[in-house]
């Protein structure tokens, strides 16, 4: 369906550039982002909380807090903090 509407000049363009990044048309990125901004705000289907569950004998090792990203590729990488 073709329509008409109003957009800021510096969205269009960020929304333009961002087509030519991607390799596809200035109407996906625009129809992408609308069914995103829906999809967040749709009452009918809330985003569920995503929660790791530790199996195993002894859980987690002390210190270890998944929800830390930052300190998880830490320990990955075998930074301990000090300089």
């Amino acid at each position: 369906m073709r329509t008409t509407i109003r957009i800021n000049q510096h969205l269009l363009a960020e929304a333009k550039k961002r087509a030519a990044d991607r390799g596809t048309t200035l109407t996906a990125v625009i129809e992408d982002s609308l069914r995103q901004s829906f999809a967040r705000s749709d009452p009918k289907h809330p985003q569920k909380l995503f929660r790791i569950k530790p199996f195993g004998r002894g859980g987690l090792r002390p210190g270890i807090d998944l929800d830390d990203t930052a300190s998880l590729l830490d320990r990955i990488e075998g930074f301990d903090g000090i300089d």
